[in-house]
């Protein structure tokens, strides 16, 4: 018998530190107003004493403690993030070890702000292969990434985690998937260049190791193939789509992605403007204080489609069901 991937529970952790505009302006040159009124954001949450795996291990344990699931019935564990503790071992081998998730195979991935809706698909193809539970996370510590010194970048990004619990059915709750990359326009938002300190190692690294972004040319890969990609998908699938989940990077995309695709606005769900951008735990985010707010109900066979676009440059959009 067929079996597929549903989303039966969602959760997250959030760090404590909460950080407002106002408390940027104390030491740079920016204002609640500034902010606000470009992307937006009015506060987002950074670590103090976390990293990416506390943070993605508090949220596998919100999702177990939600779900009533013992961790030992978890089958593998996905974690979506640029932003790990270590090039190894993987943030998803520290959770499997911090929930005490002994049969669980679990590996990362990096699609930067695509990276839950990646490690999404890929988890509900483990699902159709014979596995019964996964959980699939995206966190992220951006703020180690950011020069607190530049208002363009480090006004934008926040801290979080946030993740759903996969489990088998006998009917698709996948409707439709279309994920895309474009390397050769990766140089739009980069972070994190290791430099090569080996003796052997001839050139000169003078590649910057902070998150740096062309805001213009990210603003219009999204207007134009992000817009394109949704267009197609809704074209392609006779269905009425409850709410769309869009990555969380600015509210004037979201605004401007209605208008183009000439789209009730209210379908368009936001919470930049408590968490600002967090990358691949964005979307989960996005998801879980949409369940907690009641205005999505797993099990109802609401439609919504998630669609995550940043760094690769990546992009992906699903169509569920709940």
């Amino acid at each position: 018998m067929n079996q597929y991937g549903k989303i039966t529970c969602t959760g997250k952790y959030i760090p404590t530190r909460k950080v407002t505009n106002d408390d940027l302006s104390q030491f740079m040159d920016t204002s609640d107003e500034w902010i606000s009124s470009r992307t937006g954001i009015h506060s987002r949450h950074v670590v103090t004493d976390e990293n990416t795996s506390d943070l993605c291990t508090k949220a596998a344990l919100n999702l177990l403690e939600k779900s009533k699931l013992a961790p030992e019935t978890i089958d593998f564990i996905i974690v979506a993030t640029i932003t790990p503790d270590y090039q190894m071992p993987s943030v998803a081998c520290q959770v499997q070890a911090g929930i005490n998730a002994v049969n669980a195979f679990a590996f990362d991935i990096s699609a930067a702000c695509s990276g839950f809706v990646y490690a999404l698909s890929i988890g509900e193809k483990m699902i159709r292969s014979g596995y019964s539970k996964g959980i699939i996370l995206g966190g992220e510590t951006l703020s180690k990434t950011l020069d607190w010194n530049d208002r363009s970048t480090a006004v934008l990004f926040g801290d979080g985690a946030a993740g759903v619990i996969l489990e088998a059915t006998d009917t698709p709750h996948v409707l439709a998937e279309s994920l895309h990359s474009d390397g050769s326009r990766g140089g739009s938002l980069t972070s994190g260049f290791v430099s090569n300190n080996s003796p052997f190692y001839e050139q000169k690294d003078e590649k910057s190791n902070w998150l740096e972004m062309n805001g213009r040319a990210i603003f219009d890969f999204a207007m134009s193939d992000v817009a394109k990609d949704i267009r197609e998908v809704l074209e392609a699938n006779d269905c009425e789509v409850d709410y769309f989940l869009l990555h969380q990077a600015n509210i004037r995309m979201i605004d401007k992605m209605a208008r183009k695709l000439k789209l009730p606005r209210e379908k368009f769900l936001t919470s930049m403007d408590k968490y600002g951008n967090t990358s691949a735990a964005s979307i989960p985010i996005l998801l879980d204080e949409a369940v907690e707010a009641g205005t999505l109900t797993l099990g109802t066979q609401q439609n919504v489609m998630l669609t995550g676009f940043g760094g690769g440059l990546t992009w992906g959009t699903m169509l569920l069901t709940l």
